[in-house]
C-alpha cells in the first residue's frame, strides 16, 4: 500500500446495501485518501431511499442514472465510463470499486493494466472473476459491527467466520516458502503481500483474527520469531514452516 494513495471510490448503488457504508468508508481510509466518492443508481427508485441521508454524512456524491431499458444495467455502464475518465485525468493513483457484480471484472483488469492499484469491496456472493481481477478484495460482511454488542459485553454465540481448511494451510505454507530466506524464515509482511498476490480476497478477519500475526500463531504448522527493530519501538515478526 502507498500511504499517499489518492483513491476514487465508485459504488454500485444497485447491489450494495446501505447498512455497510460507515464501516466501508472507515476501511477504505486504511488504503489511501478517498478524494473522489461517487455512488451510481436511479435515485427515483424507492429501494435507494436508505442511502440518501448516509450520502451527506459521508460526503458521497450521488450520480443519477436512469434505467432506460428493462433488463439492462445502465448503472454499470455509467460507472465504467466515469472510471475511465477519472483514470485519464490522472487525479488518482488507485480505485476502490464497491460492487458484488462480475460486470466490473474487465474494468478492474483495465485499471490495473494502467498501473493503478485496485481494491474491490463486495459481499461474499461476489463472483471469483471480479475478486481475482483486483489487487485486494474485502468482504463487506467482515466489516459490519454487531449492533447488539454493548461495550464490555460479548455475545455468547460465535461469529460467522470461515474455517481454515487444508487449502488455506497450503496457501500459507507455500507463501512462507516463497518469501523465505535460506534458513526458511520469512518476514510476515512479505508473506502477507505474497498471499494477496495469489488470493486477493484473503483476509485474516475472514477467519476471526484481527491481524495476520495471531492467525499464524494459532496454527501448529508454523514457528514464530519476534525480532527487535533498530528503533526498538516495535518487533518484527518472522514465520517459518515446521
Amino acid at each position: 500500500m502507498i500511504k499517499d494513495t489518492k483513491l476514487a471510490v465508485l459504488i454500485d448503488g444497485d447491489n450494495i446495501p446501505a447498512k455497510y457504508v460507515k464501516e466501508m468508508m472507515e476501511e477504505i481510509t486504511k488504503y489511501g485518501t478517498p478524494t473522489i466518492k461517487r455512488i451510481y443508481g436511479d435515485w427515483t427508485k424507492p429501494y435507494l431511499a436508505k442511502w440518501k441521508n448516509l450520502l451527506l454524512e459521508n460526503a458521497i456524491n450521488p450520480i443519477q442514472q436512469y434505467s432506460y431499458t428493462t433488463g439492462k444495467n445502465a448503472t454499470d455502464s455509467a460507472m465504467i465510463i466515469d472510471a475511465m475518465d477519472i483514470l485519464y485525468s490522472e487525479k488518482v493513483n488507485g480505485f476502490c470499486l464497491v460492487s458484488s457484480d462480475s460486470d466490473f471484472t474487465k474494468l478492474a483488469m483495465r485499471l490495473r493494466e494502467a498501473g493503478v492499484v485496485v481494491y474491490g469491496i463486495g459481499e461474499k456472493k461476489t463472483p471469483d472473476p471480479f475478486i481475482v481481477a483486483c489487487d485486494k478484495f474485502i468482504y463487506l460482511e467482515i466489516l459490519k459491527k454487531d449492533p447488539e454488542k454493548n461495550d464490555g459485553i460479548e455475545k455468547s454465540e460465535k461469529p460467522d467466520i470461515d474455517k481454515i481448511t487444508p487449502k488455506i494451510i497450503r496457501l500459507l505454507r507455500n507463501s512462507v516458502d516463497d518469501a523465505a530466506d535460506e534458513d526458511g524464515w520469512a518476514f510476515l509482511g512479505d508473506v502477507g503481500s505474497m498471499i494477496l498476490k495469489k488470493q486477493p480476497n484473503f483476509d485474516s478477519r475472514n477467519f476471526g483474527f484481527a491481524k495476520l500475526t495471531p492467525l499464524f500463531k494459532s496454527l501448529k504448522q508454523f514457528e514464530i520469531d519476534q525480532r527487535d527493530h533498530n528503533s526498538r519501538k516495535f518487533k518484527l515478526i518472522y514465520v517459518r514452516n515446521k
